[in-house]
């Protein structure tokens, strides 16, 4: 079972539900509802009790990939999935539509049970300081590691690169940074002697960055579908659909993950202050409590920034992504009020600018 990232983390949860004595097996596959999992003893087709729909208050009370699920009913191909494990790591985002209850946008859970993040970007596509932030804020605020892959480096010079990992050292400072190259295996050994044996990597990223191709190259075949960029319109296609696991040679196991358009903050305030914690410790010295970091007097933000000890793009993305956050967390009323408000706003605005006219 620890060949498939079972420990003791998930042995003891088990215990404590009372399911000692069940079998239990990983989600590596879902589609539509049902799911792949797979144990010691095979893999199996499997759906969730009936209850478990009834009884779901959120997409988060669903299987998905990564998780540890107790079965039964098995038959040699199809098991009932009859409750989830706690989970140790989880990452999600805010993403399409908006709950009929809330008006807050729906939480898509990416993978569960992490250990490491591979937050994708590739040369002549995305590539984008404050994109690898929103990245590291939800692998930060689900208790995985991140790590960047700069994938395709052969699209730029040695001097190019140089200095691309300079900007990131400048602003990320310790995040690892591993530079690969499909065509040629540059940077392939390091990233496989990375990966370790009963641990968990998720990739992360655009479509089109390569994500599949690596996975591919660590398997050793090309079991994943890939698909070259458009030549029109320079944009990723969709080659991965849906979420999956894969065991490699060497005991590492990964996720796949569909391109992420996307990258929407999940929740209000943790995962960013959790990522941007020099920003963090400065607002603990701010004069007032509820300090915005945007006009306040005796700001120790608005010092750092001014003073040139906080970088401006790095201040700007975490305004954002905290704004961002705040507005996905707000109940359907509370957005219909702020969005009320505003326009009286601005409609009082322009009066005053008309009465100044004339």
């Amino acid at each position: 079972m620890e060949d498939f990232g079972y420990n003791d983390f998930f042995e003891s949860k088990q215990k404590e539900m009372g399911l000692g004595g069940f079998a239990v097996a990983r989600v590596t596959a879902e589609h539509r509802g049902s799911y792949k999992v797979k144990n010691e003893n095979g893999e199996y087709s499997a759906k969730i009790t009936g209850k478990q729909i009834f009884d779901a208050i959120s997409r988060e009370d669903y299987p998905a990939v990564g998780d540890w699920v107790v079965i039964t009913d098995l038959d040699g191909e199809n098991a009932t999935i009859e409750s989830i494990l706690p989970r140790k790591t989880l990452i999600k985002r805010k993403h399409g539509d908006k709950s009929r209850n809330s008006g807050k946008k729906d939480t898509q859970i990416i993978a569960t049970n992490i250990d490491v993040a591979f937050v994708v970007e590739s040369f002549g596509r995305d590539f984008s300081l404050n994109r690898f932030e929103r990245y590291f804020t939800l692998a930060r605020d689900g208790g995985v590691l991140p790590v960047i892959i700069l994938n395709k480096i052969d699209l730029i010079s040695e001097d190019e690169l140089n200095l691309k990992l300079e900007e990131i050292k400048n602003r990320f400072g310790e995040i690892m940074v591993i530079s690969t190259n499909t065509v040629n295996d540059e940077g392939f050994h390091e990233l496989k002697k990375y990966i370790e044996k009963g641990k968990t990597y998720c990739f992360l990223g655009s479509s089109g960055v390569g994500k599949s191709s690596l996975i591919n190259k660590l398997l050793g075949e090309s079991i994943i579908k890939t698909e070259n960029i458009g030549s029109r319109n320079d944009r990723g296609k969709h080659a991965t659909t849906s979420r999956e696991m894969y065991f490699l040679e060497n005991g590492g196991i990964v996720i796949d993950n569909p391109g992420i358009r996307e990258v929407g903050i999940a929740d209000s305030g943790k995962g960013v202050d959790n990522f941007f914690d020099e920003i963090t410790l400065l607002a603990l010295g701010c004069k007032f409590v509820d300090c915005t970091h945007i006009h306040e007097p005796g700001c120790q933000v608005l010092d750092a920034l001014n003073s040139g000890k906080l970088d401006q793009d790095k201040y700007s993305n975490y305004i954002n992504l905290k704004k961002e956050a705040e507005y996905n967390d707000m109940s359907l009323f509370e957005k219909k009020e702020k969005d009320h408000n505003f326009g009286k706003f601005v409609k009082t605005a322009k009066k005053q600018l008309k009465q100044r006219k004339y």
